[in-house]
């Protein structure tokens, strides 16, 4: 027989007849007459415990799946094979406890399966488990379809997103949560993809728990059962709302750009990451007379003038290498073959598509044409303006001569003749006054000559208390004869980016005249303070309690060359003109106010 016997008699349960089978399960010599317990073989003492309960109390009992060690190869682990063991009492006729059967039946094939298809059992929970938690938590509703479009399963998001009772009718409410527009085509595509034995993806509109309808992405694949039959399709639902809205707002974007391209009087183009041009405008085929075909990649640069298109190849190439920008003046064939002047520029843009240039080509043949009239007008002008300026510099020079000769002249005069005149002395001080006036006047244009020169001074980063204490110092005399009092706090703006000698001219002048139109009944009193504008920008305030003056023109008056606000002192009227010309050539503007008989204010606005 393929399973052990063994009889085992006495209460010592001695070796009675033992088959083949049982000698090959304990493995070691079990002579007859010999007690078990001294000849246990691979049987453990546990078992031989169980013997002998059996024995005592003549109950029958069957070990199952009883595990016994056998040896493995030379090195290897030992193996277990299992027997179920039927433990049997043998008695008399009388009912005498004799002895008892040994029955061992291998079984170690089903309990190795019965082992692994528990192992497999516990996996398979196991992830169904972990399948579970992650449909559950991933952001989309999972499902499950039978072959007859039945629902499975859904995930807790369907009811999140939905605002449904977890007992809900899931067959019957899901199509009433489909937009009515798209219902029937969803129920349609669904139906024709289980009839296929397929799977699907397509888009709806789903109502949410609020009311408002998103829109959604389904998709769902088959699983197929012998014979490649499927039964279930498994699939997920994914909010795809925002994306379709802002693919939507792409298209629409991309769109009116490109009708805003083409209403546009300019050659629009677009070029790959390599500077190949895959896109121009509706003006780029009506200028050249060409199709975008026909202009090719490369298309711009072939309408350019023959001398100059090597230059620009390369360094579009260049460019593109680079990724700098591209700029350059070239002349551009236009469909009647006459040759344009234009601005070509591009530009690179790098996003996650990767890098794209855009470019465009601006036709600037008129004012081209027309800034080289205006250069040409302008060089004209700068010319007779130099003339000018040498001229009345080379006058106001050459007339100091007759001057002096006339001052000789009148103070020999003085001399030695007389006069049998009353007003002799009235007159002879009006005609040297009148002398000084024309001496004065003949320097104050050399000067304005020489300040105009100065205009265009290389600007420079100031102190400004450095400037004013060198103009103070060349004013010392006038000063002194003021007896002014100089008050001066330049730290809220105590540098500026000017040319020098403009700096020092304006100074110059507005402190000159604090100090020549002083108040005579009292000491000058100067405030020199900078400070900044609302805007940001530094500003110079220039105060005095001299006699004022009164303004025609509001705090902002156009003070004119050889204009005096005060005849009754001497002076040519230059100063404050010159001021306004430096200042507003650097775009700034001279802010006034004055009280007469108090005092005048300028605020110096350097650059608004």
């Amino acid at each position: 027989m393929p399973a052990g016997i063994a009889t085992l008699l006495g209460p010592e349960l001695r070796y009675g007849l033992v088959n083949e089978a049982m000698q090959e399960l304990l493995g070691s010599p079990t002579p007859t007459g010999e007690p078990l317990a001294k000849h246990p073989g691979r049987l453990a003492a546990d078992l031989l415990e169980v013997m002998q309960q059996v024995y005592s109390s003549g109950r029958p009992y069957v070990a199952k799946a009883y595990a016994v060690p056998f040896p493995g190869s030379e090195k290897g682990t030992p193996t277990k094979r299992y027997f179920d063991l039927a433990l049997e009492p043998l008695t008399d006729d009388h009912n005498e406890p004799q002895g008892l059967l040994l029955f061992a039946v291998d079984v170690t094939g089903q309990e190795e399966a019965r082992q692994r298809a528990h192992e497999l059992s516990l996996e398979t929970r196991r992830l169904d488990a972990r399948l579970r938690v992650l449909t559950e938590t991933a952001p989309q509703i999972t499902f499950s379809v039978d072959a007859q479009g039945q629902y499975e399963y859904v995930s807790p998001q369907w009811y999140y997103f939905t605002g449904q009772p977890p007992k809900a009718d899931l067959n019957a409410i899901w199509p009433l949560l489909i937009h009515p527009d798209d219902r029937l085509r969803v129920l349609y595509q669904a139906d024709a993809a289980r009839e296929a034995g397929i799977g699907w993806s397509f888009e709806y509109r789903m109502r949410r728990h609020d009311g408002q309808y998103r829109w959604m992405l389904s998709r769902a694949l088959p699983e197929l059962h012998a014979p490649n039959k499927p039964v279930f399709w498994h699939g997920a639902v994914t909010e795809v709302h925002d994306q379709r809205e802002l693919a939507e707002a792409l298209r629409r974007g991309e769109t009116e750009l490109r009708f805003l391209a083409d209403s546009i009087p300019q050659l629009i183009w677009t070029a790959t990451a390599e500077g190949f041009i895959d896109y121009y405008n509706q003006h780029s085929a009506d200028y050249t007379g060409l199709s975008g075909q026909e202009l090719g990649p490369t298309g711009w640069v072939a309408l350019l003038d023959p001398t100059e298109q090597a230059a620009a190849a390369r360094r579009w190439v260049q460019c593109v290498a680079s990724g700098e920008e591209y700029e350059g003046l070239y002349r551009m064939r236009r469909h009647d073959g006459q040759y344009r002047w234009h601005i070509i520029r591009a530009r690179q843009l790098a996003d996650s598509r990767g890098p794209r240039w855009f470019g465009a080509c601006t036709d600037v043949d008129d004012q081209h044409r027309l800034r080289q009239v205006l250069q040409t007008q302008y060089d004209e002008l700068a010319r007779t303006n130099r003339d000018l300026d040498t001229f009345v510099y080379t006058a106001s020079h050459d007339l100091k001569q007759p001057l002096f000769n006339l001052r000789g002249l009148f103070d020999e005069l003085r001399r030695t003749a007389t006069f049998q005149d009353p007003e002799q002395e009235v007159l002879l001080e009006m005609v040297d006054d009148a002398l000084r006036q024309l001496d004065r006047t003949l320097q104050e244009l050399a000067a304005t000559v020489q300040d105009q020169r100065e205009l265009t001074a290389p600007t420079e980063e100031l102190n400004l208390q450095s400037v004013v204490e060198e103009v103070l110092l060349g004013l010392r005399t006038q000063v002194q004869e003021a007896q002014a009092e100089l008050e001066l706090d330049l730290t809220a703006a105590p540098t500026l980016l000017y040319g020098r000698a403009n700096l020092r001219s304006v100074l110059h002048n507005l402190l000159s005249n604090a100090l020549k139109f002083a108040h005579p009944d009292r000491p000058a009193h100067i405030r020199v303070t900078s400070s900044l504008s609302a805007t940001g920008n530094a500003q110079l305030l220039v105060q005095d309690n001299g006699l004022g003056m009164e303004l025609r023109h509001g705090p902002s008056p156009a003070f004119q060359l050889f204009e005096r606000q005060n005849p009754q002192v001497a002076g040519a009227g230059v100063g404050l003109y010159l001021v306004q010309r430096i200042l507003d050539s650097g775009g700034g503007h001279l802010e006034v106010t004055s009280t007469v008989g108090q005092g005048t204010t300028f605020v110096v606005h350097w650059f608004e």
